[in-house]
């Protein structure tokens, strides 16, 4: 693309970059039929804003700016693209344009990015990659991007993330670990993560987790204990935890 020259001004008080018509590839086509205008509607200014608005206007013109050397307009540009034009992208220099990729290309092109350099890139591939091809992205280095791997997982997949150095991933992973293998988290070191333990476990596995060192969690344990847990459980050090194991029993007994 033509550079155009030093950017003008409308006046003292209106900072919009207008590009020189002039110096512009579009001046002879599509200036003269109101498809760009300076100011407001220009691919030849570095605004993102009006960059936008000239591929919204033209999209048939994107496809001739995924090379430029302005990393907003190729970003920009990929958006009004048809996948078979955006390959050449997949390793572009600029985490943007990347980041725009990682939404927009078919979904067997996302391995290619699973190991990007760009935490978000990660991110939107995690969000987006099939459910069979989720556990390659297990052990990313970022916790936000396991999180979501953790989310997306199907429940009986999760195991290998029970012990993830990240107590977020971890929340994670209790808030949909099957029932049955909650056992797994009741030593978890987050007293968070062991209420959320303690609230889905099954009934009858409540015993397992009805001593924890922590009176809320045993207090979560109490809520839904039956009723012969509950009559362990009311000498309790805890006063807030021998009310509520008090007023459950005198339930069952109305």
């Amino acid at each position: 693309m033509t550079e155009s020259k030093p950017i003008q001004k409308h006046d003292t008080y209106d900072n919009t970059p207008i590009a020189d018509c002039s110096t512009c590839q579009h001046c002879q086509s599509l200036l003269p039929i109101g498809l760009c205008k300076p100011g407001d509607c220009c691919v030849a200014v570095e605004s993102g804003r009006q960059i936008d608005r000239f591929f919204r206007a033209n999209p048939s013109c994107a496809v001739d700016y995924i090379h430029d050397e302005f990393w907003e307009r190729r970003a920009i540009a990929a958006q009004y693209c048809s996948a078979e034009h955006l390959k050449p992208l997949m390793n572009d220099p600029d985490e943007a344009v990347r980041r725009v990729l990682a939404y927009s290309i078919p979904l067997a092109w996302l391995p290619e990015l699973i190991n990007d350099s760009d935490r978000e890139v990660r991110i939107t591939v995690a969000d987006r990659l099939p459910e069979e091809q989720l556990e390659l992205m297990a052990e990313d280095p970022d916790y936000l991007v396991r999180e979501y791997v953790a989310r997306r997982l199907p429940p009986g997949r999760l195991f290998r993330l029970v012990i993830d150095s990240d107590d977020q991933v971890r929340r994670a992973v209790a808030e949909r670990i099957p029932s049955v293998s909650l056992g797994l988290m009741m030593n978890d070191q987050e007293v968070e993560i062991r209420r959320i333990v303690a609230r889905r476990m099954n009934p009858d596995d409540l015993e397992l987790i009805s001593q924890d060192n922590d009176w809320t969690v045993r207090y979560e344990v109490a809520l839904r204990a039956e009723p012969h847990l509950l009559r362990s459980m009311q000498d309790d050090d805890e006063e807030d935890v021998r009310l509520i194991v008090k007023q459950r029993l005198n339930e069952q007994i109305d």
